[in-house]
């Protein structure tokens, strides 16, 4: 599938915020990460930087919903542990592969701006909910009671974001590691059998 230039701008920005944080994201530097024509950015983004940032912290949440749900659909023993298994995989494989320089978009947004704009701090706030409602609705699927289920769902995902901030800060995939085991007996053990 081909992406027009704006779509290129916005995940481009989504790529160079995890490896560079929002301040460190230069317009220009989107631009041609983009390859799209030098006076797009003002053409598709009227309300400039914040307006792409904004819009790529949208992208990230959709894109992280949709890896939510195609966990869930892809394993063969549906439980709670073997999906959070499957989120920490996600992340143990790229940095083995590609290195610690690149983590959640979400987190370096948080950290750069979250004090310093409103809107970019409703922006991340909402695209975590974004993220941690189709979690919790798997989790209901998988039978954790809806009680449990919005906050397991919020501690996997607070687990997992600390996790990627440590491996990245040890160059060290243990702190993946050891979220997965001390959690995945939690996790199973929340859900309801009749």
């Amino acid at each position: 599938m081909t992406r027009s230039p704006r779509e290129r701008m916005v995940f481009s920005a989504a790529q160079l915020i995890r490896a560079q944080g929002v301040s460190g994201t230069g317009l220009r530097e989107v631009v041609t990460h983009a390859e799209a024509p030098r006076g797009s950015l003002q053409h598709y983004f009227p309300g400039g930087k914040e307006q792409l940032v904004d819009e790529a912290i949208a992208w990230a949440a959709r894109y992280v919903a949709k890896r939510v749900h195609r966990y869930a659909d892809a394993l063969t023993e549906k439980t709670p542990g073997n999906l959070f298994a499957a989120m920490v995989a996600q992340w143990r494989d790229e940095f083995e592969a590609a290195g610690f320089g690149a983590g959640c978009p979400l987190v370096a947004a948080t950290a750069d701006t979250a004090a310093a704009s409103e809107r970019l701090r409703v922006a991340v706030s909402r695209a975590f909910t974004g993220w941690q409602e189709p979690l919790a609705e798997e989790l209901r699927g998988m039978g954790v009671p809806a009680a449990r289920s919005e906050s397991l769902a919020l501690l996997m995902i607070s687990a997992l974001e600390g996790a990627i901030v440590l491996a990245r800060a040890h160059l060290d995939v243990a702190p993946l590691d050891a979220v997965l085991t001390e959690l995945t007996p939690l996790l199973d053990g929340a859900v309801a059998h009749a």
